[in-house]
């Protein structure tokens, strides 16, 4: 060995040695941090099932929350008739994507299904999620039957004591909550926590009943998703929940993913704050899930990692 490769050895190992002694010792010490998993995973730039991927590999994968054998339901908005470029619905290529994730994982079986506000036939077809789910190996059900729906106990509801929620999600083992972002004349906002009322066969009740809390009274019920993947490729800006034409949205291409369902709505209302401006005060029932223990606003307070593809 020559002695200047000698040194240049020597000098590594020593780097080493030091480097591990540090490491060692700070361990010892308690001061030795590992990356964990982020709180929320914000991703922009991308198309849908490229910030899907990104975002659950953030995540820690979809191993993480689907099992081998596991029963999955996918909770995406399909509740209008319209197409994609209406942003109504939830990007049929982002529920695609999350479909073939789950069954990449070992889940025994994938279900998709939203209780729509018109028939339900059509919106399945023409919003894109029936072709993209059974393209993607999953399977499509109805929800426009009271028999498909079963009385539950909402034992820590305020106004919202009992719901009839969809057999498929109570027969789930693990399910996702895939909202798009979107204007909502009644509610204000229509992202995850709103997104429960398409689980739901009595939703007069919760217009009757104090909307606001009665969606934050929802979202305590017992079954929580796995992940809240809220859909910000494309939002409505106006005139939702339906919208009148395609010039009512703008194309962000986010994705905002967190099991903190107040936490994915705040940090969603700021993204459609770069569009349309909302105060999160008139969206009640964010700060009323807060209140209810279901997640924090304080966004700036969590393990955020944004990524810009």
């Amino acid at each position: 060995m020559e002695r200047r490769e000698f040194l240049r050895t020597t000098a590594a190992l020593g780097a080493a040695v030091l480097t591990f002694d540090k490491l060692a010792a700070a361990a010892q010490a308690g001061k030795l941090s590992v990356e964990s998993t982020p709180d929320m995973v914000a991703v922009m730039g991308g198309e849908p099932a490229v910030m899907l991927q990104r975002a659950l590999q953030e995540m820690g994968g979809i191993d993480k929350y689907v099992k081998k054998g596991q029963s999955v339901v996918i909770k995406p908005n399909i509740g209008w008739d319209k197409t994609p470029n209406f942003a109504a619905n939830t990007n049929p290529e982002l529920v695609g994507e999350l479909v073939k994730q789950c069954l990449s994982a070992g889940a025994k079986k994938v279900t998709v299904f939203d209780h729509t506000c018109d028939n339900w036939q059509k919106c399945y077809d023409h919003s894109g999620i029936e072709k993209a789910v059974k393209a993607a190996g999953g399977t499509i059900v109805p929800g426009n039957d009271e028999s498909y729906y079963k009385e539950v106990s909402i034992p820590k509801g305020v106004k919202l004591k009992s719901a009839k929620i969809h057999q498929a999600l109570l027969d789930a083992d693990v399910w996702f909550n895939v909202p798009v972002l979107k204007n909502h004349g009644g509610a204000k906002m229509s992202i995850a926590m709103k997104n429960y009322m398409g689980v739901v066969w009595d939703r007069g009740v919760f217009h009757s009943n104090d909307l606001q809390q009665s969606i934050a009274d929802i979202c305590t019920y017992t079954k929580k998703p796995a992940l809240n993947i809220v859909d910000s490729y494309r939002c409505m800006r106006k005139n939702g929940p339906q919208g009148k034409s395609p010039s009512d949205t703008s194309v962000l291409k986010g994705l905002i993913v967190s099991p903190n369902i107040v936490a994915a709505d705040t940090a969603a209302i700021a993204m459609f704050n770069q569009v349309e401006k909302m105060d999160i005060a008139e969206v009640g029932h964010i700060a009323l899930g807060e209140k209810l223990n279901l997640g924090t606003q304080k966004v700036d307070k969590l393990n955020v990692k944004r990524i810009k593809i």
